[in-house]
């Protein structure tokens, strides 16, 4: 039944509505401002405390600044303080080593190593073709001093980046060999770096991931190729000390090995989310086995859970790190950059797994000696009990 009200009710009406809306407008505004200010004090509290610091500095301090390396070390205080464990400040020239990298390339004398119990740095791998390979250098000598500075002295991870710099520079260093020091002299270059190692084990495949950039994708298609040309009857992907890489040169391997459907989402802070990747229909029809560790991280995750998801392979080893959030790089006014947490990376089907990393179908752990060998790269295939737990659920999957 419609009912007919008089001109003053509707009057009235109307004066209510647009009351109770100016009262809502009116206290939705006073929110954003008061949060805006809020955001402003704040602001303003901390300029005001810098500008305290830097004028007491400048006015007590009896060294000399450098304007760069302060402004520099501001930024990643400012970054280091959000609270974000994976964001990081990069200054220009720190932000030119990242992308080469992030692509797959270095420019140094072509070795890998860790720090020896000596101090000094132990070589574990070398390039070849590269700097290092060219002098003699051997996996296992250590690196005790560069550029006439102890090794030990400088630090290990100083020491590291002094191996790096501009090709065609040269570098000096010495390098203790089966107890004697040589001196040598190594022109740097630029490299591509082996991040996919393969050979075959008895009938089976091995490929050893040790990270994701933007040259794996071409060194994985190479080794899984060649490894189907020589007769391979399975595959082993070893992915410990993985700690990830680019989602994107990920997503192109998984679409080398996955049948067609959705390799997982990105899921923002707003609720929303974005498609990583998608594979065809094309894939590698093969059993598969992984093996991982608590090292393993970020997008070595995302690749084991998109092999499960799709139950493509099983998981042997230890739990896995935990990692799935995404970091975003942005780029600043003056060449540097900051990295920061921007979203989660979901799996294909199952539930995100940061913070709790992914459980082995088959738990096997490494001894402490073991752990030790493996480091340094001196453990054998026999006494490798995660890669033999590998190899027999392999032969289980191709009877």
């Amino acid at each position: 039944m419609n009912k007919k009200i008089s001109l003053g009710g509707a009057i009235a009406f109307s004066a209510i509505v647009a009351a109770i809306t100016f009262i809502i407008t009116w206290i939705a505004s006073s929110n954003v401002f008061d949060g805006l200010m809020s955001n402003v004090s704040q602001r303003d509290a901390i300029y005001q405390k810098l500008d305290e610091i830097d004028k007491t500095v400048r006015t007590h301090y009896i060294g000399d600044l450098d304007e760069t390396t302060l402004q520099n070390y501001i930024a990643r205080g400012y970054v280091a303080g959000t609270g974000d464990d994976y964001a990081t400040y990069y200054s220009a020239e720190d932000l030119k080593t990242l992308q080469q990298d992030q692509q797959g390339y270095v420019t140094g004398i072509g070795i890998t190593g860790s720090q020896d119990e000596s101090g000094y740095i132990k070589v574990l791998t070398i390039y070849e073709g590269s700097p290092a390979s060219a002098a003699g250098i051997e996996s296992g000598d250590l690196i005790v001093a560069i550029e006439g500075n102890d090794v030990k002295t400088s630090g290990y991870s100083v020491a590291m980046k002094q191996l790096q710099g501009e090709a065609g520079t040269v570098v000096k260093l010495t390098v203790r060999h089966n107890g004697q020091d040589n001196e040598l002299e190594l022109t740097r270059q630029k490299m591509s770096i082996p991040t996919v190692s393969y050979r075959m084990i008895d009938d089976k495949g091995y490929i050893k991931i040790s990270s994701f950039k933007g040259n794996t994708v071409d060194q994985f298609k190479t080794a899984i190729e060649d490894l189907q040309a020589q007769g391979a009857q399975g595959v082993i992907f070893d992915l410990r000390d993985n700690t990830g890489g680019t989602i994107d040169s990920v997503t192109k391997i998984l679409d080398q090995i996955l049948p067609e459907g959705t390799l997982g989402n990105y899921r923002y802070k707003d609720g929303s989310t974005e498609e990583l990747g998608y594979s065809d229909a094309t894939s590698i029809d093969l059993p598969m086995v992984m093996i991982a560790n608590n090292e393993t991280a970020s997008a070595s995750e995302l690749f084991i859970a998109d092999l499960k998801d799709y139950d493509k392979a099983k998981l042997v080893g230890t739990t896995t790190y935990g990692k799935g959030v995404c970091q975003t790089l942005y780029t600043l006014q003056d060449g540097s950059a900051v990295n920061i947490t921007s979203c989660y990376f979901d799996p294909a089907k199952t539930e995100n797994f940061n913070g709790v990393g992914i459980t082995p179908d088959f738990e096997v752990k490494l001894s402490e000696e073991s752990q030790k060998l493996y480091a340094s790269g001196s453990l054998t295939d026999e006494s490798d009990t995660q890669l033999q737990k590998a190899i027999e659920v392999l032969e289980t999957e191709t009877k």
